[in-house]
């Protein structure tokens, strides 16, 4: 499908999606929030993806919300506001709730709305130039729609900070708070996030899928006899599945598993 505010590319079982938008600092407006929302859906289901690569196109990664689409906002009634966000909130839990695995390569600048893109993927990498800021507040707005995958990403003090402030900070402060991994060299960026990407393709792609659902839905449980409970089933369930067989029984053989082939 060919895509106006994006490009999707698909190669040796990884998907790149660049935002490509350069000219506005690939600032996003309603048609790039339901072109990701399509294409996160699409590779989701595909077959012939293992892991999915969030980039951009030109020095900065995101600037946020359009200026244009901005203006027309503040137009809109109470309801048309309302339907808007509801489409960004739809497209970042579609990133976030992915059964792909999603590796963020921040290159640049990445402000405001570009930030919940970031933290709604698994993994996040940037270029020790970027720079990063939550500017609402600075609009007379807030981060709402963004904050459950921001302050997850963050923590909840760092976030009460930088919410409430609007301070542009540094890749090195972002990996300090624990919001990116890891931060590289602009030059290393594209070798780097080629590495993890590489761990993703090549383990077991239910694993994988299996993993990131459990972080997602054993973090910041109470340790009781029910996640007891839960978590054995889940172990219970893998090892019994096709592939926790076959990744055994490979292991033990000392050959490649099937998924490799």
């Amino acid at each position: 499908m060919e895509y106006e505010t994006l490009t999707v590319a698909v190669k040796d079982m990884v998907a790149t999606v660049t935002l490509n938008r350069p000219d506005v600092r690939n600032a996003f407006n309603e048609f790039t929030i339901a072109e990701l929302s399509l294409a996160y859906s699409e590779l989701g289901r595909h077959d012939g993806v293992r892991a999915i690569v969030l980039a951009a196109n030109g020095p900065a990664f995101c600037a946020g919300a359009d200026l244009n689409w901005m203006k027309k906002m503040a137009l809109y009634s109470h309801a048309e506001n309302a339907e808007d966000a509801e489409k960004l909130a739809d497209m970042l839990r579609t990133i976030y709730l992915c059964p792909k695995p999603v590796v963020a390569k921040v290159q640049g600048d990445c402000y405001a709305g570009g930030m919940g893109l970031v933290a709604a993927c698994d993994i996040a990498v940037a270029s020790n130039g970027a720079f990063f800021c939550l500017s609402e507040v600075k609009l007379g707005l807030i981060p709402a729609t963004i904050s459950p995958y921001v302050i997850k990403a963050m923590g909840e003090n760092a976030a009460r900070r930088y919410f409430l402030t609007a301070e542009k900070f540094t890749a090195q402060e972002a990996h300090r708070i624990g919001f990116v991994h890891d931060i590289v060299a602009a030059e290393a960026l594209d070798e780097h996030v080629a590495s993890i990407v590489k761990a993703l393709v090549t383990s077991s792609p239910n694993a994988v899928r299996e993993a990131k659902v459990l972080v997602r839905e054993v973090s910041g449980k109470a340790v009781d006899s029910a996640l007891v409970v839960d978590t054995a089933e889940r172990i219970a369930n893998i090892r019994s599945s096709d592939e926790g067989r076959e990744g055994v029984a490979s292991f033990l053989e000392k050959r490649k598993p099937s998924w490799l082939n």
